[in-house]
């Protein structure tokens, strides 16, 4: 938006003019400048280059104008067409309330968007769905205006800075084809946090029960209390209610010495961000009766604030006694029109009463009065919290009680009139780590039995046993809240239970649109797996974006098992590409749509699968939008899938079964299968990385690991054709003298290797991902597999088949698609698995495109714009 897009660069020259909150004007300064939209503005002379928070341009000559309670700078020009609500009119402007879901704030520079300075070096929170930027001091101020990503009995939401700019009719952009909208998807959420709804980790996130707790101090180290010293101002320690003064939680207000009690009560509203009139408001003494008058020098009372700043006298602003009230009560339905009505109360009026004015303004007077209710709802930045007022409650009462709690909380509350309606809860949760293969009979008892449900409020409404994991479907808000936490502390066969909610989309409404499902893996890729998963939160709806690493790819395909038509991305290495086309082709019954097509962000170390679709080596921080809009552009191919039969048995010199070793195996291959030094040195690797996990986040420090290993094998010998036979497509095949075995699906082996060659054979076709062969290639040894590496030499080239059989003799490495373990002596089946997989290549057009725009600059997105968070 136009407000947020400049408001970096705004704020770092506004950070050094002025503090949260300023200073209160001595007595006989300079009057109040413009007001707008709640902005207190006083005129500035800048020191430094500055930007218009309105209209992103540079602010020329030395004159501008601040807000002095949340440091908005703009243009004298912009004042006029200003649209972006002060701080403290952040809640009046909400549309709908929906709370922020707070995790812990990036590495990168940011503003806060309450009092607009730099995180950097404070306790910072982000917006997981949002990615709104907040001190942790400054969190308490900020009001449920998240953007709306489900219906849940709500309306169409936005930021309360942005929803102005927005046109009536938004056609939801570039990326609105693959857009999961809000509207499209029901989720029952009242007794759920946003992380739970989201199916954000707890070890992401961070703890907002004590957020209100932070220490004070923080909010006074964001001014220079070195330079605040010197100037002539003081510290008062400031609450805003009972609630504050019992948990300790305050404001330092930074004043003149010459202060009186009108201007210490202006400077007490700015600190706690309140647009109310001062004249409604007065300072207590805590701990004592003691009020202050307006001519009162507070200050030099008592031996002065140099004693109380020190743990002495502290004050809370309080507002004054009210006989009558003017409250606005908002229609919780959609109307043309106001969105609220004003009525006024009196101290005998109760909410019945006001009930019946309200109702008769939105003129439904001839409706039944009983049929509609008094809801009042606090717009918490953490959570909505919604009560029903009794009809006989008093108004005025009400309000006085809200007021003496918390007048920050007052400000952040509202009401309004709701239709009372019986409607149905059905809470879907996925639970995962069961154990597999059982019937539904069984599954219903070790349900029961473990998470001792209620049969009449919990049914099983989806089965995956391959995966051990049911669907269940709650009709208790309670019950599905006690259930969701029960089965994480639960385990069954020593295996920890997991536990999702999952919405429901509707695919009715999804028309002729084709979402996108996106699996990230946060631990590929160092921390840029993390960082793709917060852009795609933000530029899509979080609930078609799921972590892998909790709940694997089932949650995902579970949620879209109706969506007709979607299309999947896979932000990971080749191992979890396969992990996601595994599951898939282990659910795609249950499933609408049954072959969605799937591009690839490589975050692992080889990605060969991604090089060959054209997605690049690995992801090296390209704008996520345009990684969207490439996915968006791609064209669909297909691609050969193969299963491996692993029938382990004690297999004699004459290649007869003697004995039963281990019961067979089955295991999908994508990329390629290999046998042997290939093996091995990818075993090793993994042995590795098993023991120091934590050092192996980038893919230069992998590859110097496989390197390392290598050279370690250098000297290895291994007559592989002495311990194996091979026979293809029914012909035995003689090995010649070889150290290693690969059978090839795609033409990209050991991070691009090209292990085939691209020499024409008379005897041999040339290699495609859909031809329906696998490619067996030899190589000699390390050496040669380095050779392979430099593009020296190609392997020996064997043969090439659809149907493979291998007879080992001896014990023997192995590995399918980078994942390497020992294979006892037995036989080995490769055959084509089922219909063949839909993957998303790269446009070759797009690759030039984007290449360009990035070049000479052209290409801007919403995600590298310099937004306001």
């Amino acid at each position: 938006m136009a407000d947020r897009s400049g408001r970096a660069r705004a704020a770092e020259a506004a950070d050094s003019r002025s503090s949260s909150p300023p200073a209160v004007r001595r007595r006989g300064g300079p009057g109040p400048g413009p007001r707008a939209e709640g902005h207190c503005f006083r005129r500035v002379t800048l020191t430094k280059p500055t930007f218009c928070h309105s209209c992103s341009d540079f602010v020329w000559g030395l004159v501008g104008f601040v807000c002095e309670v949340c440091n908005f700078m703009c243009h004298e020009k912009c004042l006029k067409t200003l649209r972006s609500v002060c701080s403290c009119e952040t809640p009046s402007a909400v549309r709908v309330p929906v709370a922020h879901c707070f995790g812990p704030a990036g590495q990168k520079k940011r503003f806060c968007c309450v009092c607009r300075k730099q995180t950097e070096g404070h306790t910072a929170l982000r917006c997981e769905v949002c990615e709104l930027h907040v001190h942790a001091d400054c969190a308490p101020f900020t009001c449920a205006d998240c953007r709306r990503c489900h219906l849940d009995g709500n309306l169409e939401q936005s930021h309360a800075a942005c929803y102005l700019s927005v046109p009536p009719e938004c056609t939801l952009g570039r990326l609105r084809c693959m857009l999961l909208h809000p509207a499209c998807v029901r989720l029952d959420s009242r007794n759920f946090s946003k992380m739970h709804s989201y199916r954000i980790t707890e070890s992401c996130s961070h703890d907002l029960d004590h957020c209100d707790d932070v220490d004070p101090s923080a909010a006074a180290s964001k001014d220079n209390p070195t330079t605040t010293m010197e100037s002539g101002k003081q510290f008062l320690k400031v609450f805003d209610g009972d609630d504050a003064v019992k948990r300790g939680f305050f404001r330092l207000v930074s004043v003149y010495r010459a202060t009186n009690n009108e201007e210490l009560v202006e400077a007490a509203l700015r600190a706690f961000y309140l647009p109310d009139d001062l004249q409604g408001f007065e300072l207590h003494e805590v701990g004592g009766l003691q009020r202050l008058r307006g001519d009162d020098d507070v200050l030099n009372r008592n031996g002065g604030l140099d004693n109380r700043r020190d743990g002495g006298d502290a004050w809370l602003l309080r507002a004054k006694p009210r006989d009558a009230e003017v409250m606005k009560v908002y229609a919780g339905w959609p109307r043309s029109g106001a969105a609220f009505v004003r009525v006024s109360a009196s101290k005998v009026d109760t909410a019945a009463s006001v009930l019946t004015e309200v109702v008769r303004q939105l003129d439904r007077q001839e409706e039944d009065v009983s049929n509609f209710s008094l809801q009042e709802v606090y717009m918490s930045s953490k959570q909505v919290q919604r009560q029903t007022l009794t009809p006989q409650e008093k108004i005025v009462d009400k309000l006085h009680e809200i007021r003496k709690l918390s007048l920050r909380q007052m400000n952040q509350t509202r009401f309004y009139v709701v239709e009372n309606r019986k409607w149905t809860v059905q809470v879907d949760l996925l639970i995962g780590g069961l154990p597999p293969l059982l019937t539904r009979e069984e599954y219903v008892q070790l349900i029961q039995e473990q998470l001792t449900t209620k049969s009449h409020l919990v049914s099983i409404s989806h089965m995956y046993p391959s995966q051990g994991a049911v669907a269940l479907q709650v009709t208790c808000f309670s019950e599905a809240e006690r259930i969701y936490m029960l089965a994480k502390d639960t385990s069954v066969n020593n295996k920890t239970l997991t536990s999702l909610v999952i919405p429901e989309i509707k695919h009715h409404s999804l028309r002729d649109l084709c979402p996108l499902l996106v699996f990230v893996n946060p631990k590929s890729g160092g921390l840029k797996g993390r960082d793709l998963l917060y852009s795609f939160r933000k530029l899509l709806n979080p609930h078609q974006v799921f972590d892998i690493s909790n709940g694997g790819p089932l949650a995902g395909l579970h949620t879209f098992r109706e969506v007709p038509r979607f299309r999947v991305l896979v932000c990971g290495g080749d191992g979890t590409v396969g992990w996601v086309l595994g599951v898939l082709e282990a659910v795609r019954h249950k499933l609408v749509c049954r072959e969605p097509p799937i591009g690839i962000v490589p975050l692992g170390t080889g990605n060969d699968l991604a090089r060959i679709l054209r997605w690049g080596p690995g992801y090296g921080g390209e704008d996520p939008y345009h990684i969207l809009v490439s996915v968006d552009e791609a064209d669909e191919v297909l691609m050969d899938r193969w299963t491996i039969l692993l029938d382990a048995q004690d297999v004699s010199e004459d290649g007869k079964d003697s004995g039963f070793l281990e019961p067979p195996k089955i295991v999908q291959m994508n990329n390629y299968f290999g046998l042997g030094i290939d093996a091995e040195l990818s075993l090793d690797f993994h042995l590795a990385r098993e023991d120091e996990p934590d050092k192996f986040t980038s893919r230069f420090h992998n590859k110097g690991v496989y390197v390392k290993v290598g050279l370690q094998k250098i000297s290895y010998t291994r007559s592989l054709h002495k311990e194996l036979q091979l026979q293809v497509d029914t012909h035995n095949v003689p090995l010649p003298n070889i150290e290693g075995l690969i059978f090839l699906n795609i033409p990209s082996w050991g991070s691009g290797a090209d292990l085939w060659g691209s020499e024409v054979d008379g005897r041999h076709g040339k290699p495609r991902i859909d031809d329906g062969l696998l490619e067996v290639v030899g190589v000699t040894g390390v050496v040669h597999m380095g050779q392979v590496q430099s593009g020296l030499r190609s392997g020996i080239r064997i043969a090439q088949g659809n149907y493979i059989r291998l007879t080992l003799s001896k014990p023997i490495p192995v590995q399918v698609d980078g994942e390497p373990w020992i294979q006892p002596p037995g036989h080995i089946i490769i055959s084509a698995a089922g219909p063949k997989v839909r993957m998303l290549r790269k446009s070759k057009q797009k690759q030039k495109k984007s290449s360009a725009g990035v070049k000479d600059g052209r290409s801007e997105s919403p995600s590298s714009r310099d937004g306001g968070h």
